[in-house]
């Protein structure tokens, strides 16, 4: 297949997805055009396109304080400012929509009505793929009305919607944008199981100078992602284990001295290290129940079933979120949504 793909920016946690499914599309001998502001080399055995933007601020669907006046959520703009950022992604789409089967735009923003707009104009298929990050501002009031009824309009018009889990589809989208159930794939964020395995785990402890044990918990630090919920259980298992934070937020500072010396916060490191990290910690954590403490610290303290478990793990992810079986899974899906020639 020829396929385009529209991106916001570099991303970091759809962007590494965006970048994986491109590498295994490429790999599979699929025409692959990405497109985002500062592509750079992009990811190799695809055409990488860099769109420039006017001025000096990256559009985002998730605000990092630490980025300054250099960055600003597309939820907060006035329907003027996105729209005018909105242009420069749809010349860099209409530049190479005459040579693709179909367009894939990811999140519910600039990107859903730069697809929308230049897919429609072109008779080309396009599907939307919408991250929790890109569309939970709406939920909270964020989005200039006559902005967010473009990329509603976008959501409804699309050939079909991708997401990563039933509650992205069921709890975030479906509840404020009528679209129906079959439209939807959920198609899981993939794990590479040359980079996530047990022995990838090296060095890292000494590098960043951790114990043989620990907790971590890497993502963004915004209240969505449930950081807060982590540093709260803290408290049942510190005197086992410290818990180790990867990733930046709104909330770091406020987090940090809640958890005081039950563990760190290591912000932004590298895609390897971050592998090497969450391969080598002792329990991972994400969206926490409330009991959440004290089933780390029970499973902290027993060995057997951690090893289980992690075997299990390695079991379920081989069948399950590999990579190569997902966007194959993806593949087909997009064939049947794109007209017969």
């Amino acid at each position: 297949m020829r396929i385009a793909i529209l991106l916001l920016n570099s991303g970091r946690g759809s962007g590494e997805v965006v970048r994986a499914h491109c590498r295994y599309l490429a790999e599979a001998q699929h025409d692959v055009i990405l497109m985002h502001p500062n592509v750079g080399d992009g990811v190799p055995g695809c055409r990488n396109i860099d769109i420039e933007l006017h001025g000096g601020i990256m559009p985002v669907h998730e605000y990092l304080p630490s980025a300054g006046d250099k960055q600003k959520p597309v939820s907060s703009m006035s329907f003027d400012e996105a729209m005018a950022y909105a242009t420069h992604y749809e010349a860099a789409l209409e530049s190479v929509v005459d040579d693709v089967d179909i367009v894939i735009g990811h999140h519910a923003n600039l990107c859903a009505i730069a697809t929308a707009r230049v897919a429609r104009r072109h008779g080309k298929p396009y599907v939307l793929f919408l991250h929790g990050t890109g569309i939970e501002p709406r939920h909270t009031g964020g989005y200039d009305d006559a902005l967010w009824a473009e990329i509603e309009n976008a959501i409804v018009q699309a050939s079909g919607l991708l997401v990563t889990t039933r509650y992205v589809r069921d709890e975030l989208v479906r509840s404020i944008v009528p679209v129906p159930e079959e439209r939807f794939l959920i198609l899981p964020c993939g794990i590479d199981l040359d980079a996530f395995h047990p022995d990838a785990a090296r060095d890292i402890a000494a590098k960043y100078d951790l114990p043989p044990r620990y907790v971590i918990c890497p993502g963004a630090l915004v209240a969505a992602k449930g950081p807060q919920n982590v540093v709260a259980a803290s408290e049942q298992y510190a005197s086992i284990a410290p818990t180790i934070f990867i990733g930046a937020g709104e909330l770091r500072a406020e987090l940090e001295r809640e958890l005081g010396d039950r563990g760190r916060f290591l912000g932004f490191v590298s895609a390897q290290d971050k592998a090497e990290l969450i391969c080598g910690a002792t329990i991972l954590t994400d969206r926490n129940p409330v009991a959440l403490g004290n089933a780390i610290a029970a499973l902290l303290e027993d060995d057997p079933r951690r090893t289980r478990m992690a075997l299990a793990g390695r079991t379920r992810a081989t069948a399950n979120y590999h990579y190569p079986s997902l966007v194959n899974e993806l593949v087909s899906w997009l064939q049947q949504r794109t007209p017969v020639t």
